[in-house]
């Protein structure tokens, strides 16, 4: 089951340009939700908190 996201506090990544290209990210109950900064009511992509670390980590590499 997926959380309610409707009232997350969504955060927004510090690289973010001055344009608003860029996403944000909520966690709730587990999981992780991703939304476009330019478009949020555009809906999410809602992954397990584990899977969002794991594709955090790959990207640092």
């Amino acid at each position: 089951m997926t959380p309610d996201f409707s009232s997350a506090n969504f955060k927004t990544s510090s690289h973010t340009e001055d344009n608003g290209t860029c996403v944000e990210v909520a966690v709730a109950a587990g999981r992780c939700a991703v939304r476009d900064t330019k478009n949020r009511a555009g809906g999410l992509v809602v992954v397990s908190a584990r899977s969002f670390g794991a594709l955090l980590a790959l990207l640092k590499r």
